[in-house]
């Protein structure tokens, strides 16, 4: 049996297939859906998504959202996505160093919301750049 996954951002639906498993990033860790699941609803964080239709993995970034698995079907709303063949790698390289750059230096700012702000962006260009297939420092 597979999955029916749909990824549906509030722009365009990103991903209308089957799959034999997907990893989604939970606000609580990573999450392994195969066909069978229990029914779930769950909040998802800002990071990459991994789908297998067959015996490659295909990543989209995931910008934060909702996922619901019921009956083998698995519908992800989310604010936006991008599949990893869509992202150039080198301007999401220079986003993520820019955006750590930024992160860094709001970090003794007293200004809350400028530290938000710097946080969702970080996060935001981390996962385009792991999506992509960039390797990410911790």
């Amino acid at each position: 049996m597979t999955l029916k996954v749909r990824v549906i951002a509030p722009d365009k639906t990103v991903w209308d297939s089957e799959a034999d498993e997907i990893i989604l990033p939970s606000t609580t860790g990573q999450i392994g859906i195969l066909s069978g699941h229990a029914p779930l609803l769950t909040a998802l964080d800002t990071g990459v998504m991994r789908v297998r239709p067959d015996k490659n993995w295909v990543a989209i970034a995931l910008m934060g959202g909702f996922a619901e698995v019921e009956n083998n079907e698995v519908t992800i709303l989310v604010n936006g996505a991008e599949r990893s063949d869509s992202i150039d790698i080198e301007k999401a390289r220079t986003a993520y160093t820019k955006a750590q750059e930024r992160f860094n230096q709001v970090q003794n700012s007293e200004n809350r919301q400028e530290k938000i702000q710097a946080t969702q962006a970080l996060k935001r260009a981390r996962a385009r750049f792991q999506a992509a297939g960039g390797m990410v420092q911790v």
